[in-house]
């Protein structure tokens, strides 16, 4: 091995993981004879003096002295001696776009009057983003750091995300208990606010998606009951609409209501049966949900210690 090769290098990054958004190579002296090395999702930042002096971008294998200093602005009149070197720090950046999962360190309370307390309202979902300004990201966080990894961005996005969705779920016009149908709303809006934040460090949020909004057993029921609820109108309609049908064909064939007709009746009005039920369900849960504890759910009064109401006869059970 001739002394040219022996104190040649190659600046690569040997350490890559999928999970690094850079890496700093600073291990030793850039000398004569050495190569670079950038393979495909890399871009290389020369950095000297705590500057930039030269980006490269496409993926291969260079010479340092032929194909890389002629390009770097203060170095490219600089001489490499024998035996020593300039010690330069090469910026490895991953170029990709990363995608972080994501959901809410623990549940945000939304003020309801229908929920004492508050509505405790969990959400999930994924972010992508990407470094877009080097001089920005070198300035504020490279140039502090030896590597920088996703986790670190996640930590720092997950800590603000809480605030950002009780800003965007709680503006006004959103529906509490169907945020889903709103998702896409709130979830732009978190993205752009987000994307301000990240871009004081160089980079910036590309997609933010909310996949599920999540509320406890008890809510979700009340949801479901709510749901069937609505269906009340239709049923009483569609109920209405088959009665004339079936008045209008007996008068036509002369006769009466068939017995299909009669059983289509017949299910109907058990259907109608189980939404009262649901609905008077519904009203209790409300009702219950609003009284005070230690109060009657009818009119409010206080309780005695029986757990019986002076004023409407309510009795706790």
């Amino acid at each position: 091995m001739s002394l040219r090769n022996q104190f040649a290098s190659v600046v690569e990054w040997d350490e890559f993981r999928d999970d690094m958004i850079f890496w700093k190579w600073k291990n030793s002296e850039i000398k004569r004879g050495s190569k670079l090395v950038i393979r495909p999702g890399q871009d290389a930042v020369f950095i000297y003096n705590g500057k930039i002096e030269g980006i490269f971008r496409d993926d291969g294998e260079y010479e340092i002295d032929s194909s890389i200093l002629p390009f770097l602005s203060t170095l490219k009149g600089a001489w490499f001696g024998f035996n020593s070197g300039i010690r330069v720090e090469v910026l490895f950046v991953n170029t990709k776009e990363f995608t972080v999962n994501w959901g809410t360190r623990s549940p945000i309370m939304l003020q309801s009057s229908l929920v004492p307390g508050g509505l405790p309202v969990r959400a999930n979902g994924v972010f992508t983003f990407k470094v877009v300004d080097y001089v920005t990201f070198i300035e504020n966080i490279a140039g502090i750091r030896d590597i920088y990894l996703v986790e670190n961005v996640k930590l720092r996005i997950v800590s603000i995300l809480d605030l950002l969705l009780m800003k965007w779920i709680s503006r006004e016009g959103q529906n509490m208990y169907n945020l889903q149908a709103n998702a896409q709303e709130i979830a732009e809006g978190i993205r752009a606010d987000l994307d301000k934040q990240v871009l004081e460090n160089g980079m910036t949020i590309t997609e933010l998606r909310v996949l599920s909004f999540n509320y406890p057993d008890e809510i979700q029921d009340m949801i479901v009951k709510a749901a069937a609820q609505d269906m009340i109108g239709p049923v009483q309609v569609y109920q209405q609409a088959s009665m004339t049908n079936a008045m209008t064909s007996g008068s036509s064939s002369g006769g009466g209501i068939s017995t299909a007709e009669t059983g289509a009746k017949t299910g109907i009005d058990a259907i109608l049966e189980m939404m009262d039920d649901l609905q008077e369900e519904i009203q209790n849960d409300l009702r219950h949900a609003k009284t005070k504890p230690g109060s009657s759910p009818n009119c409010e009064t206080a309780l005695d210690e029986a757990g019986k109401c002076g004023g409407c006869g309510y009795k706790q059970s």
